[in-house]
């Protein structure tokens, strides 16, 4: 009997055996946990329905738990659906022993889904503030995912799920600006975690790729972090617009074609704002081209419309409002590239910068100062300072060197509309276009400059000075000078020495002035402005006044003679009195014509050959704005004598009338005056000339001139001769 319990008990314990050994290799299917997974699913969300056939079914009798998969299910939720690929889940024996079925965890694998689906399915299970970010910024795309839950014993799931899989043709849309396109990665979701990986993707239709980007969620704040970069691209109008517009606005960027390796951390708060950004970019530009905005000719003569950059390398780094930007290339101005290095740094509302320029193969010139680089030699610019949109610019230093050229400025300070404040010192060493050598130095003393020297060309200075239409706003404030300069070179023939005194200027004019010089056998040199009250009155004297005179386009040839000047100027309106004696003039266009149209041919060929010679020019006028009013020219020589006067409107028109008379008919005129004409100009009045009288009027390049014969002369013209002989 004993033998037969035994048997049996052997045989029951390897039937036993051999079904937890099948159980736990081959498993079965049943319809048996349906109903109870359905229960579980239901306890997560109401409306959660689950389609399942059979579950196949694994013991595994070391955990003393059943491993439990479906396949071809479906998760539906108020319309939507899910395909699934399998789930699997642990049941622990003992629940179903006890009749108290519950999930301990479980394992979905999808097919290929809807992204939005996922989403929407995700947020029916638990609440999370990132994944109604997700939702909100979503458009379309499709992932395969297997996701791993684990339920708490009340059957809710606990946060350290985990999701990983697959996104295709995703769309994100940010702002209705950004826009993600063609989004593809691999990703890993683990509780309050993200990590993608192997991206590539379209951002506003520019190409991008990325190896890694993190997120994580820290008490419903995210913090991001990426590593993205891009191989070349070029950006269109619309781009450069919504992502370099807003950042340098006032320069046109034509075309862009770089390519770039960045790192970007930041956080997003509950108000989806973004603080704490940190970048790390390396860009290198292959070609950046912007409009030409700058008033860049008085030094780079070529200058071209548009400005190239190429193979520039810019290093940018961003941190807590800290910008630091490091950048060299080439840089076409001109004809030929020079090199740019740009080093920028940015704290709060300040920006450090320091710049050098390189220019090898190009010419640089600065016309007021008449140098020009040579052609072959290597001219170096640096310069650096710190600027500050609501205060002052301060260029700490700039440097301008070529050979033995240079120019230093030391702690330029220019207010917010870039006018001079004040600066330290300027040197100035140079051997200009002509070989002349200015040796030059304008230093702070007090609140006044003293500006001394060895030499000054000061040619190109003065042809600025006399054809410039336009006012010089340089300073934003009024600024003392303190003059010593040895040698002053007025053009190529005249040199003034020993230049001193004191220029004050006010609202960028010269407002006081009291200089001295002499040019070669003591002739002197005097310049000087006084201004009280309401009243400025400027004189100039000149013993030689040729390097002057002869800078008027309208008069060719002058010579010799020395030149005395007045006005007085109250508001805009300024009376003058002009005076240049003892000249010669070899060519006066203007004058030739007019002798000719008077058939006096003779006077004609002396001023165009040999010049004709004048005693005495006398020039009264007024001006106000742009009208000048000329009440009287009066000029008298051994040849000829001129009266005329008129108005002349600056660009618009030009009137004059006068009268003009060769000097045998004034001999004559005046010597028939009983007594006193023979006192003046003795018995023999020559055999006398009709003189005449002229019109000339029109616009300034196309003036028409009318000439009458006359046989007396005007009292006026008369009595003016007669001062200008009795003063002789």
């Amino acid at each position: 009997m004993k033998k037969i319990v035994f048997r049996l008990i052997a045989f029951l314990f390897s039937i036993f055996i051999i079904a937890i050994l099948y159980l736990s290799i081959f498993g079965i299917e049943t319809k048996r946990f349906n109903s109870q997974i359905i229960g579980e699913i239901k306890n997560l969300n109401q409306d959660l329905e689950l389609d399942i056939d059979k579950i196949k079914i694994i013991l595994d009798p070391f955990k003393f738990q059943i491993n439990a998969k479906t396949i071809g299910s479906k998760l539906k939720l108020n319309g939507r659906v899910i395909e699934i690929e399998t789930i699997r889940t642990q049941i622990e024996i003992i629940t179903f022993i006890e009749n108290k079925f519950s999930l301990k965890n479980l394992d979905i694998s999808t097919k290929s889904i809807n992204v939005k689906n996922l989403v929407f399915f995700a947020k029916s299970l638990k609440k999370s503030p990132e994944l109604y970010i997700l939702d909100k910024f979503l458009k379309k795309g499709y992932v395969i995912a297997d996701i791993n839950l684990e339920f708490d014993d009340n059957g809710k799931i606990k946060d350290n799920f985990k999701v990983n899989g697959i996104f295709r043709d995703t769309q994100i849309n940010f702002f209705k600006k950004y826009n993600f396109e063609n989004l593809n990665f691999t990703f890993v979701i683990e509780n309050k975690n993200y990590e993608f990986k192997n991206s590539e993707f379209l951002f506003n239709n520019i190409p991008f790729s990325s190896d890694k980007i993190k997120i994580q969620n820290i008490k419903n704040k995210f913090l991001v972090e990426c590593e993205i970069k891009n191989n070349s691209i070029k950006l269109d109008q619309g781009n450069i617009d919504l992502f370099i517009k807003p950042l340098i606005p006032k320069i046109d960027i034509k075309n862009i074609n770089f390519k770039s390796d960045n790192k970007i951390s930041f956080r997003v708060d509950k108000k989806f704002k973004i603080k704490n950004l940190k970048l790390v970019s390396e860009i290198n530009i292959n070609k950046l081209s912007i409009s030409n905005q700058f008033e860049l000719e008085n030094f780079f003569p070529k200058t071209k419309d548009e400005i190239n950059f190429t193979d520039y390398k810019v290093n940018l780094n961003y941190e807590k409002k800290k910008l630091s930007v490091n950048s060299k290339g080439k840089i076409l101005v001109q004809d030929k590239y020079d090199e740019l290095s740009i080093q920028l740094d940015k704290i709060g509302n300040d920006f450090k910068f320091q710049t050098s320029l390189n220019n090898f193969d190009n010419p640089f010139q600065i016309n007021f100062l008449n140098f020009k680089k040579n052609d072959g030699s290597s001219l170096n610019i640096n310069f650096a300072g710190v600027y500050n949109k609501d205060k002052k610019t301060k260029i700490r230093s700039i440097i301008l060197s070529e050979d033995k050229n240079k120019i230093k400025v030391d702690n330029l300070k220019l207010n917010k509309s870039f006018k001079i404040d004040s600066f330290d010192k300027i040197e100035l060493n140079l051997r200009d276009k002509n070989d002349r050598v200015n040796i030059l130095d304008i230093t702070k003393k007090k609140s006044n400059y003293l500006l001394e020297g060895q030499s000054f060309n000061a040619d190109k200075f003065i042809d600025n000075l006399i054809n410039s239409d336009e006012k010089n706003n340089l300073f934003a404030k009024d600024l003392d000078f303190k003059i010593n300069i040895k040698k002053v070179f007025l053009d190529n023939d005249y040199t003034i020495n020993n230049l001193k005194g004191i220029l004050s200027l006010k609202n960028n004019e010269v407002y006081n002035a009291d200089l001295k010089a002499l040019f070669s056998k003591n002739k002197r040199f005097k310049f000087t402005v006084n201004s009280k009250f309401d009243e400025k009155i400027t004189t100039l004297f000149l013993d030689e006044a040729e390097p002057i005179v002869k800078r008027y386009k309208f008069i060719k040839g002058y010579k010799n003679g020395s030149l005395d000047f007045y006005s007085s100027q109250k508001g805009n309106k300024s009376n003058s009195t002009l005076k240049i004696y003892d000249f010669k003039l070899m060519e006066l266009p203007a004058l030739t014509k007019l002798l000719t149209l008077a058939s006096l041919q003779g006077i004609a060929d002396i001023l165009s050959g040999e010049g004709i010679t004048f005693d005495e020019f006398e020039m009264n006028f007024d001006n106000e704005g742009n009208l000048m009013n000329i009440n009287e020219i009066y000029a008298i020589g051994p040849a000829i004598s001129i009266l005329m006067n008129g108005y002349i409107e600056k660009n618009k028109i030009v009137s004059l009338r006068g009268t003009l008379v060769p000097a045998t008919t004034i001999n004559k005129a005046i010597g028939s005056i009983p007594v006193l004409g023979k006192i003046l100009v003795g018995s023999k009045t020559g055999e006398g000339v009709f003189g005449v009288s002229f019109k000339i009027k029109g616009p300034p390049k196309n003036l028409e001139t009318t000439v009458n014969p006359i046989k007396t002369l005007t009292p006026r013209f008369i009595t003016r001769t007669l001062e200008k002989i009795k003063k002789n």
